[in-house]
């Protein structure tokens, strides 16, 4: 039976200062539709900026997860996924109001008043099912002493074992934790943030964390917690699960499978979740090539384009998600007349006409928004153009578009051309959004 997706019932708000930046700020959680995710709202005065709850939107930080949409950030995001993820809450609006920097309001250091406020508002189930990440190979990567992999498992729940090493006092904890079978607000809510003596002392020279007494936040000297008490004896590993189950979210949807960390940390857990969109996004292109319907045949295609052979380069389109995403094939082979001169002893597929292939699918893409029902995409600008592996005949390329900006004159595109897992070229692809004339 199909596991539903879940939102929230009302709106809920909390009020707090950040966690380094001690900025006070108000978190409000909204529902949202189903698949449309976890979005971050910012509001700064009068600029405003919606920034999806994904790895791609992550900005490089120091101890702590980031996201950002041009200008605007929302930072220490993890603590508030984590909770999310716990509850298994699919769909939520969740805005960040007030502050210069747009950081989510510390509370304890855990997940435990995200996870209160989140019950608060009441979870319920939505129409639409769950389409987890299910780990399908193994993926490994590491970071000096400390690696994370990903390993096939269950595909109904995530077993997490991590593996977590320091001085002493605290030494070395381990720690294995099911998400979908134990109990998250109990076992892992409430495991604080955590940070030694001597980095407090750093951290307060530069002036993060200022306002921070060792009553708000976990402070480990060599002889145990300074003025605080530990919730568990193993507290520190347990909040390493939280923070890794929060940046995972940022995948954009449940993962299934195993997980098996040492010393894994914020820059890794974003590494890994890469990783697996890459390897999620590659099976998806699989399981369409191998389909039987497509979204768009070579009829459907002349019918939007205005190019013939030997310019047409996309042959199918097998699929096309609204006006945001479309994903199309190019079958290379000896025939095609530009291998005829081009490198004839080795033929190579001319990189400009990868490129020209993800325009020309770049330009399907754009003709889906109704009010360019009609126009013609007509090549502007190309900008990031990188060829980074040799096409030969007998490849199939597959071509992926998603859509930046779209503006009622103008587009822009992000694109990529695969062969198997190996990106052969990607390109941002700019448009002029012309009238076809009649033929």
């Amino acid at each position: 039976m199909a596991v539903l997706q879940k939102t929230i019932s009302r709106e809920v708000s909390l009020d707090g200062r950040g966690l380094f930046s001690g900025e006070p700020v108000r978190m409000t959680f909204a529902p949202a539709e189903p698949g449309t995710g976890i979005t971050f709202i910012r509001e700064q005065g009068e600029k405003v900026a919606t920034i999806a709850a994904h790895v791609s939107n992550v900005l490089k930080r120091p101890r702590r997860t980031c996201l950002r949409n041009g200008t605007l950030h929302v930072e220490t995001v993890e603590h508030c996924m984590a909770a999310l993820a716990g509850l298994q809450i699919d769909n939520a609006v969740v805005t960040i109001a007030g502050g210069a920097v747009g950081e989510v309001p510390m509370g304890d250091g855990s997940s435990l008043p995200f996870v209160q406020a989140i019950r608060e508002a009441a979870p319920i189930e939505q129409t639409a099912a769950v389409e987890p990440l299910i780990i399908r190979r193994p993926v490994q990567v590491t970071l000096g002493d400390a690696t994370l992999a990903a390993l096939p498992g269950p595909t109904d729940r995530l077993e997490i074992i991590y593996d977590f090493e320091a001085p002493a006092p605290v030494g070395r904890q381990t720690i294995a934790f099911v998400l979908g079978n134990d109990d998250f607000t109990s076992n892992l809510a409430p495991a604080r943030t955590f940070v030694f003596e001597h980095e407090a002392r750093e951290l307060a020279a530069r002036g993060v964390g200022a306002h921070l007494t060792p009553q708000d936040v976990l402070v480990i000297s060599p002889q145990g917690p300074i003025q605080n008490q530990y919730r568990f004896a193993d507290e520190c590993a347990r909040h390493k699960v939280l923070d890794l189950i929060g940046d995972l979210y940022l995948i954009g949807r449940p993962i299934r499978g195993r997980l098996v960390a040492h010393k894994s940390g914020h820059e890794l857990n974003h590494m890994l979740a890469r990783k697996l969109v890459e390897q999620h996004t590659s099976n998806e292109r699989e399981n369409l090539l191998h389909r039987d319907s497509v979204a768009l045949d070579i009829r459907k295609i002349q019918r939007i384009l205005p190019h013939r052979y030997p310019m047409l380069l996309v042959d199918r389109v097998l699929k096309i998600e609204g006006d945001t995403r479309a994903i199309g094939v190019k079958n290379v082979t000896y025939n095609d007349m530009a291998l005829q001169g081009h490198y004839p002893g080795q033929p190579i597929f001319p990189g400009v006409l990868i490129v020209e292939a993800l325009a020309q699918l770049g330009g399907i893409l754009l003709s889906q928004k109704l009010e360019h029902t009609g126009k013609l995409a007509v090549l502007l600008s190309m900008d990031k153009v990188k060829m980074r592996h040799p096409v030969v005949p007998g490849d199939q390329l597959i071509l992926e578009a998603v859509a930046v900006r779209v503006k009622s004159r103008t587009g822009h595109v992000r694109c990529k051309a695969y062969v198997q897992e190996k990106v052969a070229a990607e390109a941002e692809i700019k448009f002029m959004l012309v009238d076809a004339e009649p033929v």
